[in-house]
């Protein structure tokens, strides 16, 4: 069994991490891992989960600020830097 790759979580990009935890997950999922392996794998598992979610969080913030909208209740502004109501007329 290959051990968890040591590359530190925070250094991988969205793709390198999610690649990654596909592996983890189809190497654990083989059942054929030692207790041990199996909690290591695990463990790089959830880093490489929080890893991919950490990228979407930003990429989902990148994307609310190229609109104009506040990630947290879909106002946008109208170029006076008043806020106003998602869909209001």
């Amino acid at each position: 069994m290959a051990t968890p790759n040591e590359t530190s979580v925070s250094d991988l990009s969205y793709e390198q991490a999610r690649d990654e935890l596909i592996a983890v997950v189809s190497e654990l999922e083989q059942g054929s891992a030692t207790l041990e392996q199996s909690l290591a794998l695990w463990e790089r598992g959830e880093a490489l989960a929080q890893r991919c979610e950490e990228w979407l969080i930003g990429a989902r913030a990148r994307l609310d600020a190229a609109r104009g909208a506040s990630p947290l209740d879909g106002t946008t502004t109208d170029g006076s830097g008043s806020a106003t109501s998602a869909g209001a007329e």
